[in-house]
């Protein structure tokens, strides 16, 4: 199979991400229903991010096995590095969005006096014949009220938006990485084991695109938003078999597989923050086991395919 081919498969592999991605224009608001779709979710992500750590841990124990201390060493540092830069920048970008959007969205202003001037606190609006603390005031409040609650809402879809991107992202990464392991195997004549990794691939990418979906159940992002998500998870398979079909490297896999398991692990904290807001412990349990038994599933049909 020439390298254009071998190339085009890993696409597919990549591509069926979006198999999962119209779950994500769900009209329903019910409660439970989205509690279940983040918590099944939340279980693909957590065997995903076993399955990734696995995958990055493996050059270092096949090292320590062979006595080989230093490479064993540098490569677990590496490792452990991806995974806290993955982590932690995550988590600091989140807050500064957050903080961002709150001071943006903010309703609560100074009213302005005849000259232009913020007017002292505790003043009536410039232009108000209302008495102080009356009907005139209760509106203001009334207004504020609503514009709080709007903000708030703002603030919880651009919240759901940022948790699909993160989500993607840190799926594109872990799929960089199988786009490196199709192309390596490709590159060494092994194509029979290329294509058992494309299929494997592709299965696991189906369930993944439900995972970066399921924060926007409710909310009917755009099919254009879906596809950009799409593109962000699933692309870079493609991209890691154009690669890997070129050379091979072991401390690239671990840096690419350390941020994608930094990257999911900080997801998986969000999503159990949502589900904790629920209330909804026992559908939430059972639907974090499904979703850790759907990715163990997968894994099995490949292994037992002989990948």
């Amino acid at each position: 199979m020439s390298p254009m081919g071998v190339a085009a498969l890993g696409a597919v592999a990549g591509l069926t991400i979006f198999l999962g991605l119209p779950i994500g224009r769900l009209r329903s608001n019910a409660v439970g229903l989205k509690a279940a779709l983040n918590a099944l979710a939340t279980g693909i992500l957590i065997f995903l991010l076993w399955d990734v750590l696995s995958q990055a841990w493996e050059p270092v124990d096949k090292a320590l096995s062979s006595h080989q201390i230093g490479p064993a060493l540098g490569q677990g540092l590496l490792m452990a590095a991806c995974i806290g830069v993955g982590l932690l920048s995550l988590t600091y970008v989140d807050r500064y969005m957050k903080r961002r959007a709150l001071a943006l969205a903010s309703p609560i202003r100074p009213e302005a006096g005849p000259d232009g001037s913020p007017a002292a606190p505790g003043a009536q609006p410039y232009g108000s014949n209302q008495p102080h603390g009356g009907a005139g005031m209760g509106a203001v409040g009334t207004a504020t009220g609503v514009a709080i609650v709007a903000a708030t809402e703002l603030e919880s879809r651009a919240g759901a938006r940022r948790l699909a991107l993160t989500i993607a992202i840190g799926i594109g990464l872990h799929n960089f990485a199988e786009g490196l392991a199709i192309g390596t195997a490709a590159a060494q004549g092994e194509l029979a084991f290329a294509v058992l990794l494309i299929i494997g691939f592709g299965l696991h990418n189906a369930t993944e695109g439900f995972g970066i979906v399921a924060p926007l159940s409710g909310s009917r992002p755009s099919w254009g938003y879906l596809a950009l998500l799409g593109l962000i998870g699933g692309g870079p398979t493609f991209l890691g078999t154009v690669i890997g079909q070129a050379f091979h490297s072991d401390v690239v896999s671990i840096a690419f597989l350390g941020l994608a398991a930094g990257s999911i692990l900080y997801v998986v904290i969000e999503l159990l923050a949502v589900a904790r807001r629920t209330g909804m412990k026992t559908l939430v349990a059972w639907c974090i086991f499904a979703g850790i038994v759907a990715g163990f599933a997968t894994d099995a049909i490949v292994t037992a395919a002989g990948a």
